[in-house]
C-alpha cells in the first residue's frame, strides 16, 4: 500500500468518525428525557420557545437549549415570623409556613427572580392586613378561617408567577409579656365572676326548692283537712238523715252509745284509782244500757 492510499485511508476514517460524533451530538441535542418531577424551558435564539412536559422530548438540535430545568414538586418556604397588630391594638407575632408547588415555570422564570422570598414577603404583608382586621379574641377562636383567607389572598397575588399556593398555615400567636399578664388578670376576673353567678344561681334554686317543698306541704295540709271535713260533715249527714227518719229515737241511742264508750274508757284506766260517779250518772247509764240492749 502506498503513502498516499494509507493517508486516503485514514482520512476516510477520520471523516466516519467526525460523522458518527456528529450523530452522536444531533441525537443527545435533539432528544430529551424530562424526569416525572421536573419540566424544562426551552429557548430558541435566547427566546421561550416552548416547555417540555415529563418523557421523551424531541427539539432542534444546536437551535433549541433546554436553559431552565424546573422541579415541579411541593415545596415549603422556611418558617417565618412577622409581627402584627390586631384591631383592638394588641401587638403579636405570627408564625407561619408556606407550601407551594410551580404549575407555569415559564412564567416563574420569567416573571420573578427570588420565588422564595417574593412569596415570603407577600405572605407577610397579607398575614398583617388580614391580622389586623380582627380583634384578638377573634385571632385565637377563628383561626381557621383566618388561614383560609390568608391562602386565597395569597394565591391571588401569586397567580401571575404560575405558582399554585397548596397549603398556609399559622403554627402559633405569641404575645409580649405585658398583654399576657392583663390577659391573664382578665381570665382570672372572668372565672371569679362566673364562679360568683354559678353561687349566686344555686342559692336562687335552693330558695324555689324550699318554696316549692313547704307549698306543697301545705297544700298536702289543706288537703287532708278538706277530706276530714268532708267525712265529718258525711257523719253528720247519716245521723241527721237517722234522726229524721228514725226520730228521737237514734238520736238517743246515739247519746247512750257514747256515754258506754265513756264508761269503758274510764274503767281502762291503770293504777289505783277512785271514781265519785253522781247517782244522776247511774241512772243515765243504766237507760243507755236498756237502750243498746234494746237496739240489738
Amino acid at each position: 500500500m502506498t503513502e498516499d492510499q494509507i493517508i486516503g485511508l485514514l482520512t476516510s476514517n477520520i471523516i466516519y468518525l467526525l460523522a458518527a460524533v456528529l450523530i452522536i451530538a444531533v441525537i443527545f441535542k435533539g432528544v430529551k428525557i424530562v424526569p416525572q418531577s421536573e419540566k424544562y424551558v426551552v429557548e430558541r435564539f435566547g427566546r421561550l420557545h416552548s416547555v417540555l412536559g415529563p418523557g421523551i422530548n424531541f427539539i432542534v438540535p444546536f437551535l433549541d437549549v433546554a436553559r431552565h430545568k424546573i422541579s415541579i414538586l411541593e415545596r415549603q418556604l422556611p418558617n417565618a415570623t412577622q409581627d402584627a397588630i390586631t384591631k383592638d391594638n394588641v401587638l403579636v407575632q405570627i408564625d407561619t409556613s408556606v407550601f407551594y408547588r410551580i404549575l407555569e415555570p415559564e412564567k416563574t422564570v420569567y416573571r420573578i427572580r427570588d420565588v422564595d422570598g417574593a412569596i415570603a414577603t407577600t405572605v407577610a404583608g397579607i398575614v398583617r392586613a388580614e391580622i389586623g382586621k380582627m380583634d384578638l379574641d377573634e385571632v385565637q377562636s377563628n383561626r381557621a378561617q383566618l388561614i383560609e383567607r390568608i391562602q386565597e389572598s395569597v394565591e391571588t397575588a401569586v397567580d401571575d408567577w404560575g405558582i399554585e399556593v397548596t397549603r398556609a398555615e399559622i403554627l402559633d400567636v405569641n404575645l409580649d409579656q405585658a398583654t399576657r399578664d392583663a390577659m391573664l388578670q382578665q381570665l382570672n376576673a372572668e372565672r371569679a365572676r362566673r364562679a360568683q353567678v354559678t353561687e349566686a344561681e344555686g342559692q336562687k334554686r335552693s330558695v324555689e326548692l324550699q318554696a316549692d317543698a313547704e307549698l306543697y306541704a301545705a297544700e298536702q295540709t289543706a288537703k287532708a283537712r278538706r277530706i276530714q271535713a268532708e267525712a265529718e260533715a258525711y257523719a253528720t249527714g247519716v245521723v241527721a238523715k237517722a234522726i229524721q227518719d228514725n226520730g228521737i229515737e237514734a238520736a238517743q241511742y246515739q247519746v247512750a252509745l257514747k256515754q258506754v264508750e265513756a264508761l269503758n274508757a274510764l274503767g281502762n284506766g291503770t293504777g289505783s284509782q277512785t271514781i265519785v260517779v253522781p247517782a244522776n250518772a247511774l241512772e243515765a247509764f243504766g237507760d243507755a244500757f236498756k237502750m243498746l240492749r234494746g237496739g240489738k
